[in-house]
C-alpha cells in the first residue's frame, strides 16, 4: 500500500564507507524499515558521524588505509623503544593494536574534510602522534631517544630505532677513528648497534663493542679495503690518528 508506505516512511542521516569506491558516503534516507525509498545528499556532514564510519573503515580494512611518514614512523619507532626500555615509566602505546583500538581518540580530531581514501592517505599523522606525548614527554624522548647523535667529525648522524632492539647507527668508520666507547642511548643503558661503513657506504662489521673492533676486526677490514680506497686513511693506529669525513686531501 503506497499510502501505508509514505506514512510509516521516516527521514534518516545514514554515514558509511563504500569499500568498493573507497569513500565515504553520507546521504539523508527516507525509509520504511530497510527499504530505502528516496535519498539525498548530507551537505553538513556531523563530525561524529565521520569519525565512526573512518575508523570503522580502517579497522575493517587494516591501518595501511593510512601513511605514515617517515617522520610519523620514526616517532612511533622511538616511543615503543622508549617503552620496551622503561615499562615502568607512563609512556603512550603507539603500536598497530594500540592505534587501531583508540582511533576516535588520536586520529579523529584530524579527519575534517576526509572523505576518501585517498584523503586518508594523505592526512598528516605526525601532529596527531605528537598530541599523544604530553608535556614534559617530548624533551623526555629526545634525552631517551634522540633522532641522531654526533660522532667525532661532528656529522650528525641518523638512528634507526627498532622496538625491542638495538637502534642502528651506520657511519663511515673513518669518521669514528680514536673513539673508544660504543655510543649509547636511554642515559646510557643501550649501546647503539654500529654499522660500520666502507668510503662507499657499504656495512663492513656490525658491532656494538667498538673498542674490540679497533684493536681486532679492523686490521682485517683494512688489509680487506685499503687498497681499493687508496685515498682514504687506513691508519695502522686507529686510536691516534684523526676522524676525518673524506678523503686523506680533503680531510674534515
Amino acid at each position: 500500500d503506497p499510502a501505508a508506505l509514505d506514512a510509516g516512511a521516516a527521514w534518516v542521516d545514514a554515514v558509511r564507507w563504500d569499500a568498493r569506491t573507497g569513500t565515504l558516503v553520507a546521504q539523508r534516507e527516507r525509509r520504511f524499515g530497510a527499504l530505502v525509498l528516496e535519498t539525498r545528499p548530507l551537505r553538513d556532514l556531523p563530525a561524529a558521524a565521520r569519525v565512526d564510519a573512518l575508523a570503522a573503515a580502517i579497522r575493517d580494512e587494516g591501518l595501511h588505509l593510512l601513511t605514515f611518514s617517515p617522520d610519523a614512523q620514526a616517532l612511533r619507532d622511538r616511543v615503543e623503544s622508549v617503552r620496551f626500555w622503561r615499562p615502568e615509566e607512563d609512556w603512550p602505546d603507539l603500536s598497530d593494536t594500540a592505534l587501531l583500538g583508540t582511533l576516535e581518540d588520536w586520529l579523529g580530531p584530524h579527519l575534517d574534510g576526509v572523505r576518501s581514501q585517498g584523503d586518508l592517505g594523505r592526512a598528516n599523522l605526525l601532529p596527531a602522534l605528537q598530541a599523544q606525548l604530553p608535556w614534559p614527554l617530548p624533551a623526555r624522548l629526545d634525552d631517551l631517544a634522540p633522532t641522531h647523535l654526533t660522532v667525532p667529525t661532528g656529522s650528525r648522524i641518523r638512528l634507526a630505532y627498532r622496538p625491542g632492539e638495538a637502534p642502528i647507527l651506520a657511519v663511515k668508520l673513518q669518521e669514528l677513528f680514536g673513539l673508544a666507547d660504543t655510543p649509547a642511548v636511554n642515559e646510557g643503558r643501550t649501546p647503539v648497534l654500529l654499522h660500520l661503513l666502507s668510503p662507499a657506504g657499504r656495512p663492513v662489521q656490525v658491532t656494538q663493542d667498538l673498542r674490540s673492533f679497533w684493536n681486532s676486526s679492523y686490521f682485517e677490514v683494512r688489509k680487506d679495503l685499503r687498497g681499493r680506497y687508496p685515498k682514504h686513511p687506513w691508519p695502522d693506529d686507529p686510536w691516534t690518528h684523526a676522524p676525518m669525513k673524506g678523503t686523506k686531501k680533503r680531510g674534515v
